[in-house]
């Protein structure tokens, strides 16, 4: 009587082990690719400099820190979009912004032309109140004296 050793555990499964992990392996790369980009393009988003400028006027404009408290920050998810080519550009976005007290939505729309960015709006709604904030002003008059 011969003895007929027992496959392994592979040598039985193989049949459908290679193609669940060949699918899994390839929904993973797409998955990791998907997050990547999404990373990738909030983070071009939260550090270009309109970003950059509206976040800075907001936590120093003592209307927005009375409404929303300190200290003031980003939160969420940007959306709307911004679009540079070489020393042109447009950005039209709202970022959701919150304090100690309260939250808002800041808003930045301008453009670029030769490398300066000029804004058209750049304001503060506050969630409660719909009370708008405008940050401009105070540059505007700051540039003329």
């Amino acid at each position: 009587m011969s003895e007929q050793g027992q496959k392994s555990w592979f040598g039985r499964n193989w049949l459908w082990f290679i193609p669940l992990t060949g699918c899994l392996g390839f929904i993973l790369l797409i998955v990791l690719g998907l997050g990547a980009a999404f990373f990738g393009v909030s983070n071009m988003i939260n550090n270009a400099t309109p970003v950059e400028y509206a976040i800075e006027l907001a936590t120093k404009n003592e209307l927005v820190i009375k409404n929303l408290g300190e200290p003031i920050e980003k939160y969420g998810i940007p959306s709307g979009n911004i679009s540079l080519t070489n020393d042109d550009g447009d950005v039209d976005f709202s970022i959701p912004i919150r304090g100690n007290i309260g939250e808002g939505t800041l808003v930045v729309r301008g453009i670029k032309i030769d490398g300066e960015w000029v804004y058209e709006d750049l304001y503060v709604r506050i969630r409660d109140t719909q009370e708008e904030i405008n940050l401009l002003e105070k540059v505007k008059a700051l540039k003329s004296i």
